[in-house]
């Protein structure tokens, strides 16, 4: 099973998703990693990225997703994922489960402020925002509560839904 992770920056899709593919047993990745580095220093820099400078990122982490697959691993990844068209490229055959970390812009930006050594500027969340496509068939958490409570609810609305989660031997 694949499952990302999504929501704006400052949301918590790296923690919770590291909770969470600790708690699944299988690997995680953020697809902040698969950015070129010239995405990196538009968003260093305080520049939004456009769609263009976005599809090339999207289509490289699909490709990551379908290699993952074809080796049979469940992996969760972190990644805004804000508009509809982005999940369609993520999944374009419905094949990957979308959990979306919904906060509000308060409670996002006093994070992003106390965040120390990652390259978003904070003065993107309010395009972060602008851009969001709330996803229709998530999975949707408030991201209020602690890490470990968040990742509860994750899997609580995943078992309900029928999936099988991983898990690591004890």
């Amino acid at each position: 099973m694949i499952v990302i992770v999504m929501g704006v920056s400052g949301a918590g899709k790296t923690t919770v998703g590291e909770l969470l593919a600790d708690r699944m047993g299988c690997g995680f990745s953020d697809a902040d990693d698969f950015h070129p580095a010239a995405n990196v220093e538009k968003m260093r820099a305080g520049i939004a990225l456009t769609d263009d400078d976005r599809w090339p990122w999207l289509k490289a982490l699909r490709q990551a997703i379908e290699d993952w697959q074809a080796a049979g691993e469940s992996r969760v990844i972190a990644c805004s994922a804000l508009k509809d068209a982005y999940r369609d490229v993520l999944s374009p055959r419905d094949d990957v489960v979308f959990v979306y970390l919904k906060g509000d812009t308060e409670t996002i930006a006093s994070r992003l402020k106390a965040r120390k050594g990652h390259y978003m500027n904070p003065n993107l969340l309010t395009s972060q925002f602008a851009a969001l496509e709330e996803p229709a068939d998530a999975v949707v958490v408030d991201i209020a509560p602690p890490p470990a409570t968040v990742v509860d609810n994750i899997t609580a609305q995943l078992d309900a839904r029928g999936f099988h989660q991983e898990k690591r031997p004890t």
